[in-house]
């Protein structure tokens, strides 16, 4: 038939309101409207027509019809049943064949893959009915919220098929932000990863501890599937942090930087790891668990950067006492300028892995710098509470008040006396006014009557 006679039985078929799972014609119905068929590629002659009471979906054009039906999402009234799947299977099988006999690149072989979408669309939605679904849901420590978005295209963790939110209800964990079906909810085995970050928020810093296969009983280090490196019956995928095989399902081959490899060899490359790697990896970049002086002290000889971070971090703290006793420094909460990285008004030798990698790329010393330089600034000239609380040198008694994060300056570790770096070097290493201290107590307890020892 040409195009017009199509249109025209469409429009029939639309006006009539007819129900596309019915499976069999109205006593009264014309055979016209529900068995005509679509020509085959090379032939022009019509199908029989059928006869009442035979099921409409073995018709071609029916399937084409059952596809265009404008309300492909709704729900027909009552309930399914097992033959409405079965109906729209076939149909879909006899959609597919039309394509493949219809002209490449016709406009009617791409009508017919549009609708073989709408067919497999409303089949996934008989397999998968919008329920009334709980808000949250709380499993092995996730804490599951239902997702509202429905354009957003996601994949599930669990089983590693598309996530339809048009029509299919998922969740995700607001700790780790693991992603499921509905339907995959009570099928995760995996603890949630924000706990173990709770709990134990350290690294593996052995890089690729790899113990081999066989330790892993050629079995997925997650789920436990059978594996092989011959990729029989499943492949296996190596994660670069753990060490451990896993499978296709559970390694999808997502990129990280390893911890390990980063504060050993000072080395940002990011490598193939699990995604429950990944996912721990993701929590635990902004954590300060790294203290690099004691894992690796030599890093600081071949990366210069780290130096004058070190260096920074510790004039930080010798300001932190300033603010805290300054009115106007607590009203203008100069401190929150840090509040991205709290550690370093705690401690100078704690390290994050997002430190390190910004460190690497440039943008923690130009920041960090910054911010040293408005404190200082505060402290040395905006200030008249935080400028009294400066040192006079105790050697020299002449220049510049000193402070403590001054470059020039050393301060001693037991009283926190501030003097001239050259005075103090010259005249001697042990700090004068300790001296005297000392000096006063040996003069107090050789008076008559003190007991040395008390």
């Amino acid at each position: 038939w040409d195009a017009m006679e199509y249109d025209e039985k469409l429009a029939r078929f639309r006006q009539a309101h007819l129900n596309p799972f019915n499976k069999q014609l109205g006593p009264g119905q014309h055979e016209q409207g529900a068995g005509e068929e679509v020509l085959d590629a090379g032939s022009e002659e019509i199908s029989p027509e059928l006869a009442p009471g035979e099921p409409e979906f073995h018709c071609s054009e029916r399937v084409m019809d059952l596809g265009l039906s404008e309300d492909h999402f709704s729900r027909p009234v009552g309930l399914f049943l097992a033959s409405d799947v079965q109906q729209l299977q076939q149909a879909i099988e006899e959609c597919k064949q039309m394509i493949l006999e219809l002209p490449e690149q016709s406009e009617r072989q791409k009508d017919a893959v549009v609708r073989l979408i709408h067919l497999r669309l409303k089949l996934q939605e008989l397999k998968d009915p919008d329920e009334d679904e709980p808000n949250i849901r709380v499993l092995l420590e996730h804490r599951f919220y239902k997702e509202k978005s429905k354009s957003v295209k996601q994949t599930c963790d669990k089983c590693n098929t598309i996530i339809w939110g048009l029509i299919q209800t998922w969740y995700t964990c607001t700790g780790c932000y693991y992603r499921c079906h509905s339907k995959c909810l009570n099928l995760i085995s995996k603890p949630c990863v924000s706990s173990k970050v709770s709990h134990q928020a350290e690294y593996e810093l052995n890089i690729c501890p790899e113990t081999g296969l066989d330790s892993q009983d050629y079995r997925c280090a997650e789920c436990r599937a059978p594996i092989s490196l011959r990729g029989v019956p499943s492949e296996a995928r190596q994660c670069d942090y753990t060490g451990q095989y896993y499978c296709s399902h559970c390694h999808w081959n997502d990129l990280a930087v390893i911890p390990a490899r980063v504060v050993h060899n000072w080395d940002f490359e990011p490598r193939k790891v699990s995604r429950c790697s990944m996912r721990y990896l993701a929590l635990m970049v902004s954590r300060p668990v790294l203290r690099l002086r004691e894992i690796n002290p030599l890093l600081f000889n071949y990366v210069e950067e780290l130096v004058e971070i070190r260096k920074l971090r510790q004039d930080i703290l010798l300001m932190k006492p300033y603010f805290i006793t300054c009115k106007e420094a607590m009203e203008a909460r100069l401190l929150l300028q840090l509040q991205d990285r709290q550690h370093f008004v705690e401690n100078d030798e704690m390290y994050s892995i997002q430190d390190l990698l910004d460190v690497h790329l440039g943008r923690l010393g130009c920041s960090l710098t910054e911010i040293h330089t408005l404190f200082a600034k505060h402290i040395k000239l905006d200030c008249e509470r935080c400028q009294a609380k400066g040192f006079v040198c105790e050697l020299c008694r002449e220049g510049d008040v000193l402070f403590p994060f001054d470059s020039h300056t050393s301060v001693c570790t037991d009283c926190s006396a501030v003097f001239h770096r050259d005075c103090y070097y010259d005249n001697s290493t042990t700090c004068p006014k300790c001296a005297r201290l000392n000096l006063r107590k040996q003069s107090l307890f050789q008076e008559p009557g003190l007991d040395m020892n008390m």
